[in-house]
Order: C-alpha cells, then structure tokens, then sequence
C-alpha cells in the first residue's frame, strides 16, 4: 500500500517573528504525525537569505533554506511583526508571487499578513487581522478586506490571528489530511477545548468588559461597533443614540453599568488604543494618525495619548523602536 506524500510547510521567518506562533502549528502537527503512527506532515524553517533570525523573545533560530528553494512546499506561511520585510523587497515579493503563481498556498499567521499582503500576493484575497493590528493594517491596506475572523482562508490562502489561532488552523490541516478523529485526539493532548473555524471572531476587549472578559451588553456593544466603524469621523453620542433608537441618557447609564465609564471615555480610550497601534506598527508622521483617528491637529492627540499611556506618541515611538531586532527596522519617530 502507497503511503500519502506528506504535506510540507515552510515557515519563512522574519526577526521579530513572535514564537508562539511558530509552536502553534509545529507542534499540533508532529502530534498527529506520532498518532496516526504517519509523516503526514513535515516542515522546514526558512529565511529570506538562509541566515539566522530572531524570535520577538531574543531566541534564535536557524534557518534549513532560504527563500529561492522552496519549491517543493506546498504551503508557506509567514511570521513576523507588523514592521518586518525583506531586505530586498523586489526579488522577496516577486519570488512570492511566483510561488504562488506555481501552484504553492500561502498564508500569513499574526503580524505574518503584513509582508504578504506588501508583496502583492493577496490582491481579491480577505485577510484575517489580529485586532491589536487592525488599526494599522486598514491605515496602510485600505484596499484589502481585513476581517476579524480567527480564520480566513480559501483554496489558496490562510490567514489566522495569533497564536491559538494558528493552532485551530493546524486542527484543521490535520483534519483535512487524517480525519476528525486524529484532529480531536491532538486537541485533547493539548487541552484545546475546541477548534474554531472561519466565521469565529476574535474576542477582543473594546466588545469586552474589562474585569470579566464576558460580552458588553447587546446595546453597548452595538455602540462600540458603530464607533469603531466611524473612528477618523467619529460620531457624537446623540448620532450614536439615534442610530441605535435610545435615548443619550440610556447610552450613558448602559456605558456606566457596563464599563464603570462614560461613553465619552471609553470611545477616547478606543481611540488612543488605535492611535497607538499607528505610532508603533507603521511609519506615518504623527500628524497624519491624529488626522486618521479624527483629530484636527496634533496637539489633543499628543494630550491624549500622554494621559492613556504616560509618554507622547514620539516618544512611544521611539521606545518601542530600542526594542526592535536586528533588521527589524526602526520607524521614523514624528
């Protein structure tokens, strides 16, 4: 009897790559190789240039190919920060696309999407975005629709936000390969309590409440949503309270009893936390992040920004920027 060729995966590795990413689908997949007793799957880690990379912990990795020879993977995904990419863009983005155009699935796990949507390989294709990265992701890719699925994929592409994401999306390589049962069996060794699909959203804390984690009621959340979807427009809470067919008072008391905040403040802190996510993941000038989020000049931005998180966006840009690896390239600090 033929044994299946296994299915092989390059992980193409930028510094500043966050780890846990990398674990969550290797290690799902070697325990179903050892459970169904098969090298159903194997995989490489593979580099731009062949070289050594750095994990977002400082710990290095080897890599066993460079970018030009991985023509026999079948799916390639990407890990990296939001800032990460090729040293040379041209020849890494064209190989990309060349891969892709041979007949290779590409993918992107977290901060993974932001290169492979850079080399041009994602055009048509959804994306699902980390929310913690949305914000900069829809400043620099306003044209690619980015969802907040855990999940997105099609019969060529996989997107999957974070780290227990990319374990869901292993279970469902394994299932597709093994069956059901291999891939519930590996949840079990894992104490994964369920393996998510494409239209599970991501849970993220403006639709949460901050001490419990559970769903804001129906009628703040609806709010936070119609806020979110305006944020560089940002609507009043009398527009709010008429789209949502309550009074401003009922807003206020809502907002109040479910975040312990005015409405007022919790949509500054959304704000604030997607400015932030402008300052640290891309290169804009500051002034155009306080136009993006709705602010007419610099100065309420700075304001704010300095209240929510104790330093002025440049400054926070260059913190963050001390932090960066070796080639993760530093962003401009206004």
């Amino acid at each position: 009897m033929l044994t299946e060729k296994s299915i092989e995966i390059g992980f193409l590795l930028f510094d500043g790559f966050p780890m846990a990413c990398l674990t969550s689908v290797i290690e799902p997949l070697r325990a179903a190789n050892e459970i169904a007793g098969q090298e159903a799957f194997c995989w490489s880690l593979v580099t731009e240039n062949g070289g050594k990379v750095s994990s977002s912990a400082n710990i290095r990795f080897e890599a066993e190919r460079d970018l030009s020879d991985c023509r026999s993977i079948d799916i390639l995904f990407l890990l990296s920060s939001p800032t990460s990419g090729f040293s040379d863009p041209a020849q890494g983005n064209g190989t990309l696309r060349a891969l892709s155009r041979h007949g290779m699935i590409l993918g992107g796990i977290s901060g993974g999407v932001f290169p492979l949507v850079r080399s041009g390989a994602m055009a048509g294709h959804p994306v699902s975005v980390h929310w913690c990265y949305e914000a900069a992701f829809l400043a620099e890719f306003p044209e690619i629709e980015a969802r907040r699925e855990v999940i997105v994929s099609d019969a060529s592409r996989y997107t999957a936000a974070g780290a227990t994401a990319a374990f869901d999306l292993a279970l469902h390589l394994i299932q597709g390969r093994l069956g059901g049962e291999v891939a519930h069996e590996v949840a079990c060794w894992f104490q994964h309590p369920l393996m998510r699909g494409e239209g599970v959203r991501q849970q993220v804390p403006d639709t949460s409440r901050p001490d419990t984690g559970e769903q804001l009621p129906p009628l703040v959340a609806k709010c936070v949503e119609l806020y979110a979807s305006r944020i560089g427009d940002p609507l009043s809470i009398a527009e709010l309270s008429q789209q949502v067919g309550v009074t401003p008072r009922q807003v206020e008391r809502a907002f109040k009893q479910a975040t312990g905040q005015s409405p007022s403040h919790y949509f500054r802190a959304m704000r604030m936390k997607a400015a932030r996510q402008m300052v640290v993941y891309t290169k804009d000038p500051i002034a155009d992040i306080a136009a993006a989020i709705g602010f007419s000049s610099v100065t309420p931005l700075v304001t704010h920004y300095r209240s929510a998180f104790g330093l002025s966006p440049s400054e926070d840009r260059r913190r963050i920027n001390r932090f960066r690896v070796e080639d993760n390239a530093p962003l401009p600090s206004s």
